[in-house]
């Protein structure tokens, strides 16, 4: 249970560096938009290609080259499926969710909370981890594609165009 053999130690560190050094090459050619984790479609890529370095790392079943072959496939998928869906909206649209307004001028979507299975409490504590106490000085938060809340403060709304393709109607519509 605490050691098995010296050998199993350096497979790990020679095939683990190798390995290493082979993610590295991989995201280096397929770029920045890899790891950029801006919808949820990413973040599983990013999750998938660690977890598969670690099997390369702990697996004695898995060789090197399955190893790189699988990062590099994951990889190239990510970039075959963020290419296409930057030049066809359906793609996108099949792929990523669409950020969505959970509160505009102090006033809360109840329909887009339940819709997202939020709370009230969920924003309040996000417009605290933005450093604001009063929810009418927020001019909106933003539940973004990758799950995380943007606050946009009264002050800081100038013309929107950050909102743009958002329905901001219907909340003001909303009594």
């Amino acid at each position: 249970m605490w050691f098995d053999s010296w050998s199993d130690i350096l497979r790990i560190l020679f095939v683990g560096s190798a390995a290493y050094v082979t993610l590295v090459c991989v995201l280096r050619f397929t770029g920045k938009r890899t790891l950029a984790q801006l919808n949820a479609f990413d973040f599983v890529v990013t999750v998938a290609l660690g977890s598969t370095l670690a099997t390369i790392l702990l697996s004695s079943d898995v060789s090197w080259s399955e190893g790189a072959t699988a990062l590099a496939l994951l990889a190239l998928l990510q970039y075959f499926v963020a290419f296409v869906s930057s030049r066809r909206p359906a793609v996108k649209k099949a792929l990523t969710a669409n950020a969505d307004v959970l509160l505009l001028h102090g006033r809360f979507d109840q329909q887009a909370l339940r819709r997202h299975r939020m709370t009230e409490s969920e924003l309040r504590q996000a417009a605290r981890q933005a450093g604001k106490g009063d929810l009418g000085k927020i001019a909106a938060i933003v539940l973004e594609t990758n799950g995380s809340l943007s606050v946009i403060a009264d002050q800081d709304w100038g013309d929107a165009s950050a909102l743009a393709g958002l329905n901001l109607e219907r909340l003001d519509e909303q009594p």
